[in-house]
């Protein structure tokens, strides 16, 4: 009957956030509960988790401009903020939308149903006195929330005197958000303790990582090069993949940059982070389905270990020891199940770490393996995920515009000073002459080597000048398409200037247009262009 009724949920669903909420409640949770998933790993997920917006976690040692990053994307201040040289933000601060401007303590936030903070409350009062929400109307916090964190310190001292674990936060945290961005300050550079503690913390959501090496406006270009470097190598070390994490460089915050020099880089760069945080709203529904399925993999594997020692445990005497015994033998316990099972060592949680966390367990209570709550996740890997695959898919295609407006996003998206407005094939877009004509006396006297019939250039007499250029066939294969303008498979000498120009863009590092833009138009094409 049990096995019946899932069989049909998956046509029931009317989103994918309720079909991620179905299946964990009735697929997912079981297992979790029964295998004591919530004691090792994670707590359990609540429905605000999955109708959240996408969260934006900030992570840096104190005095990396922080703070300063959130209010640059806002262009507004928010409550509870304090900016400094010193270590200021002293509490994580969730930075969302609401129509009232004010502050939510901790102890409150967490009791809040509608707010995905409730399982908090584990980490007790020394980290609810720290935390807080920090509400305001604002446009960039209709499609993402901020959360902001204490800068991070070194010291033992410093560190210990939190009161709370600290990385175990910023872990629950890194679980729950769609993006982590590590902030870096070009000026220090050097990775404390709690930071390498922290970062390795993060470990296993390097795919929501990203880095932002931040005040690089204040050093030379040599300098930046050398700290680029520096920085990459430190991370190399520390979270030790051979994939290389995302670096964005620049000087986040709304003030003149001190050393100009660079100035093109970091246009492009902070472009490139602002296209990169604009897609979350997008990709949502895709990234909560994927943390699904890492935690179902992770949940079998719980299951497999406890059900394991349970079924070693003998049932009378001898059990401290044999406790004992299995704990310092769970490296051959893992090597056991993933033959046995066919498991990725990947998909294992960290030995030492849960050596630790069972210690203080009573394996008499563990649960024996139970097929049928296996099947029910089993059923929902291999079948549900894949219709809400589907439905991901169909949502995206319904809101193609689903999008973080507002604040610093909006200055980059028009007029002269959007990214690359007046460069490459935007050159000339609000001049009244057309801007290829500038050229065009240089063009024409090539133009006409090419010994013209009535005016126009064939394509084989065309093609050997224009490989001159060097360009692959691909790109003189698009140029062509886009300087044709009248599609009769001729260049005139207006289209064969175009021609050479379009080949000046590219070979200036610009990408060719997608359609010819209007300002391109040859002047004796435009009639026939809007026709």
């Amino acid at each position: 009957m049990f096995r019946k009724n899932l069989k049909k949920d998956p046509e029931l669903f009317q989103n994918v956030s309720e079909g991620l909420r179905r299946l964990y409640r009735t697929k997912l949770f079981p297992l979790e509960d029964t295998y004591r998933f919530h004691d090792f790993h994670s707590p359990a997920l609540e429905d605000a988790d999955f109708d959240n917006k996408p969260m934006v976690l900030l992570v840096g040692q104190y005095s990396t401009g922080k703070t300063t990053f959130i209010r640059h994307l806002m262009e507004q201040d928010f409550p509870g903020m304090r900016i400094g040289p010193e270590p200021t933000t002293d509490s994580f601060i969730a930075v969302m939308h609401g129509e009232q401007e004010g502050v939510i303590p901790g102890n409150a936030l967490v009791v809040d149903p509608k707010k995905p903070f409730r399982k908090l409350n584990a980490f007790g009062n020394a980290f609810l006195n720290r935390f807080m929400c920090a509400q305001m109307p604002n446009p960039v916090l209709e499609s993402i929330s901020i959360i902001d964190t204490p800068g991070i310190l070194s010291g033992e001292k410093q560190r210990i005197s939190r009161g709370y674990d600290f990385a175990a936060v910023l872990e629950w945290f890194a679980e729950r958000v769609d993006r982590i961005i590590l902030l870096f300050d070009a000026h220090k550079l050097d990775i404390s303790d709690e930071f390498s503690e922290v970062i390795r913390a993060l470990k296993n959501h390097e795919d929501k990582m990203r880095v932002v090496l931040n005040k690089a406006d204040q050093i030379s270009t040599q300098q930046l090069m050398r700290v680029y470097g520096a920085l990459m190598w430190s991370l190399g070390k520390i979270i030790n993949t051979p994939e290389v994490v995302r670096v964005y460089i620049g000087s986040f915050w709304a003030q003149p940059l001190l050393v100009p020099d660079n100035r093109k880089l970091f246009e492009a760069e902070e472009q490139d982070l602002f296209v990169d945080i604009q897609s979350l709203p997008r990709n949502a529904a895709l990234r909560k389905l994927n943390d699904l399925i890492k935690r179902a993999r992770l949940a079998k594997v719980q299951a497999y270990i406890i059900s394991s020692l349970k079924k070693e445990m003998p049932s009378v005497f001898g059990k401290d020891t044999k406790k004992k015994e299995l704990i310092a033998n769970l490296g051959e316990i893992y090597h056991k199940i993933e033959k046995e099972h066919q498991i990725s060592p990947g998909d294992f949680p960290n030995l030492a770490k849960m050596q630790e966390l069972l210690n203080g367990q009573d394996f008499t209570k563990f649960a024996t393996l139970k097929p049928k709550l296996l099947e029910a996740v089993e059923d929902m890997l291999a079948n549900d995920i894949a219709r809400l695959m589907a439905m991901v898919r169909q949502e995206e295609a319904a809101m193609p515009s689903q999008t973080v407006k507002g604040g610093a996003f909006e200055g980059t998206m028009s007029g002269p000073f959007g990214h690359g407005y007046g460069e490459g094939a935007s050159e000339g877009i609000d001049e009244l002459e057309w801007v290829v004509g500038r050229d065009k006396p240089t063009y024409d006297e090539i133009f006409y080597t090419l010994s013209p019939i009535n005016g126009k250039v064939s394509g084989a007499a065309a093609k050997k000048e224009l490989l001159k250029s060097k360009l692959p066939n691909t790109v003189l294969g698009k140029i062509w398409k886009l300087a044709d303008v009248d599609k009769d498979g001729y260049l005139d000498d207006e289209e064969f200037a175009l021609a050479n120009h379009l080949i000046k863009v590219k070979l200036e590092g610009h990408e060719l247009p997608p359609t010819l833009p209007d300002h391109l138009v040859p002047p004796s094409k435009r009639g026939m262009v809007e026709a």
